[in-house]
């Protein structure tokens, strides 16, 4: 069953144009789109309900960060993804401390995206590498890092891919960065992810930034 999508953004074209292109998406569904947060409340009173919305941060007349806040008050099973341009963390920050299930950048790929609406509505905290690090550097800040016996079961490799992680590397650019392949880093994420006791890159990100890596 596909999953059904709002779009709120207040630039016509990005709208109209991520409609159409996930209009092509077998599993996902666009029932409506807004051009600011007040036009998506009254939307979601008058339509069936969404699984998901992809909510601009910055938009005229009521904001993501506040649009994000009364969806979650009201309709808390509806999953919202921040969908914007700006890479900041404080309003990464601000929109996951409202209740956002993640947040994407504009620039990412449509596959991508189709892949973290899926992780959102299965519960999952989506964010971009990039993001995530910069999220794990604003916690470090506020709570010191606790030794983990898990780290010391990393070997030197995975502590380098670790590290590398840590940075925003993608799986392409650590392959080319230690001269093997991509599957090759797969089988040392995954063995990563199982010793120190996680299932995704985020948290991944999070505990190995918040370790001090």
């Amino acid at each position: 069953m596909p999953v059904n999508i709002m779009i709120v953004d207040d630039q016509t074209l990005f709208r109209d144009g991520l409609k159409t292109v996930l209009d092509l998406e077998k599993n996902v569904n666009v029932i409506t789109t807004a051009a600011n947060g007040r036009e998506a409340l009254l939307s979601l009173n008058a339509i069936t309900l969404p699984d998901l919305i992809l909510l601009d941060i910055r938009m005229p007349e009521m904001d993501g960060v506040a649009t994000v806040k009364q969806i979650k008050q009201t309709h808390p099973e509806i999953k919202v993804l921040m969908l914007t341009t700006f890479n900041d963390e404080e309003y990464v920050m601000e929109a996951l401390a409202n209740g956002a299930n993640g947040y994407v950048l504009k620039d990412i790929e449509i596959e991508k995206l189709v892949e973290a609406i899926a992780d959102a509505v299965d519960g999952k905290m989506v964010l971009p590498p990039s993001v995530a690090v910069k999220l794990a550097e604003g916690l470090h800040k506020i709570i010191p890092p606790k030794p983990s016996p898990a780290l010391a079961e990393l070997s030197d490799r995975e502590k380098e891919m670790a590290t590398m992680l840590t940075q925003g590397f993608s799986n392409k650019q650590i392959a080319m960065a230690l001269f093997i392949s991509e599957g090759t880093v797969r089988n040392y994420i995954s063995a990563i992810y199982s010793k120190i006791g996680v299932n995704d890159r985020t948290n991944a990100v999070l505990l190995l930034k918040n370790q001090g890596l």
